[in-house]
């Protein structure tokens, strides 16, 4: 399998998706709908991730396909494409440029294919549209980053920080600690970390794969969600974990960081006994 042919491939099509996006941002009139979850969705989600599918059927017509907007597609190839095609819908719909398109690629037993402990996330990316920036990651090869101004990408790394009491501390959204009986979780974060602030979803996760934030938290999250996430964190020298330590896209919840600072996090989970989080 040529993986290096998918990480280029994932790239151009979530650059391609993340200029679809671009014509629904910020602009009047745009249609909010709510899923039964509660959560926004909107056509430039459904025609983000539409666009996205085509396109993977395409190129790769034996690939499976999970995405957030619609229903699974099995394949034959043992990989699967984790599709989110705006992470952070709550700022794009309030023209918060903070929103993402996001695209992971999970070697896995096509034969079983929902055993969870034979996968392994290969391959991801988080493009930042409104933005122009983002970061990708071939297991392996490393984590880069593109932005303006750099001909050629950045090599992505984690902060060096090592001391909660140093970090800035990130998360997507506080009330949602509360909303999974993890309040304490957070209090106890944000007493010990220098800095909190909610640069959320995806966008937080980029901040601190590159350097710029060192410690993310969520107690909610979707397989979508952390789709590139294990790749780009590890790839940049750091780690993305559930809250349980496990290197996975299906814990219902993540932290990111690089090692030190997520082992310290984690003590704080266990001496809470947070619980898992409700759905």
């Amino acid at each position: 399998m040529d993986m290096k042919k998918r990480l280029e491939f994932a790239v151009s099509a979530a650059k391609e998706a993340g200029r679809f996006t671009l014509e629904y941002f910020d602009r009047p009139g745009l249609r909010i709908d709510r899923k039964g979850d509660g959560t926004p969705v909107t056509d430039a989600d459904r025609g983000a991730e539409k666009l996205l599918r085509q396109r993977i059927a395409e190129a790769f017509p034996d690939d499976a396909i999970l995405g957030e907007e619609f229903p699974c597609v099995p394949g034959t190839s043992g990989l699967r494409w984790i599709l989110d095609p705006i992470d952070g819908t709550k700022s794009f719909i309030h023209a918060v440029p903070f929103y993402s398109t996001l695209i992971g690629v999970e070697k896995y037993d096509p034969a079983d294919p929902d055993n969870r402990e034979k996968s392994e996330m290969i391959a991801g990316v988080i493009h930042l549209p409104a933005l122009d920036r983002g970061v990708w990651a071939l297991k392996g090869f490393g984590a880069f980053e593109e932005r303006p101004g750099f001909e050629e990408p950045l090599p992505a790394k984690v902060s060096s920080i090592t001391a909660l009491e140093e970090a800035c501390f990130l998360t997507s959204e506080v009330k949602t600690f509360a909303e999974t009986s993890r309040a304490a979780v957070y209090t106890d974060l944000e007493n010990r970390c220098r800095l909190t602030r909610t640069w959320g979803d995806a966008y937080g996760y980029y901040l601190v794969a590159t350097g710029r934030a060192d410690l993310m938290v969520d107690p909610e999250m979707s397989p979508w969600d952390c789709g590139p996430l294990v790749t780009i964190l590890a790839e940049a020298g750091g780690v993305f974990l559930d809250w349980r330590g496990s290197e996975t896209i299906y814990g219902g919840d993540g932290i990111a960081g690089n090692r030190e600072l997520v082992k310290q996090a984690l003590q704080i989970i266990a001496d809470f006994g947070a619980r898992e989080p409700e759905r």
